[in-house]
């Protein structure tokens, strides 16, 4: 395929046939295997995972290159959604992979009556989804992080948000 050109990528949610290739974007498209075994340690966990909340791009010819997971943490003591990872495998990063699973991820949140999503990140980046400063809601991380790389997204502008620190599950180890 032409590199310019930028395919229709198809969404799902996550399938127990999918769990070696989700661990293989991740490998293929960070420098380590913590994301990877991040994603892992979320699955294995029954507080964070959500049924229906991991979610792949496809691309045309039926290749998984884009994953985008939402997991359960906590502003204060009220119930969000933490995002992350996200990964593409470079031979499809730029070409709107990663978006495409992303916002398939956040419209089923969305569906699912979930209200806060919160993420650690590129600035330059997660604005498209209409991620802003997270302090903007009062909403702190649990550790030290130069404000504009901390967002927050409300799903549902008729609830309230909640403010305090982010906690997140024990995989995220902080």
């Amino acid at each position: 395929m032409n590199p310019t050109m930028t395919p229709s990528w198809a969404t799902r949610p996550e399938s127990a046939g999918d769990v070696a290739a989700i661990r293989d974007i991740n490998l293929a498209a960070f420098p380590s295997p913590h994301e990877a075994d991040l994603v892992e340690a979320l699955r294995a966990d029954p507080q964070a995972w959500l049924p229906g909340l991991s979610w792949l791009a496809e691309a045309p010819g039926g290749d998984l290159a884009g994953y985008a997971l939402l997991t359960r943490c906590y502003v204060g003591d009220s119930p969000a959604l933490a995002l992350g990872p996200c990964a593409v495998r470079p031979e499809h990063q730029r070409r709107g992979a990663g978006s495409a699973a992303i916002r398939a991820a956040l419209r089923a949140a969305r569906e699912q009556g979930e209200n806060l999503v919160v993420v650690l990140g590129h600035a330059e980046y997660y604005p498209r989804f209409g991620f802003t400063p997270a302090s903007g809601y009062g909403i702190r991380p649990p550790f030290d992080v130069e404000d504009k790389y901390m967002m927050a997204l409300a799903l549902d502008p008729e609830r309230p948000v909640p403010s305090g620190v982010i906690r997140y599950p024990a995989a995220f180890g902080v």
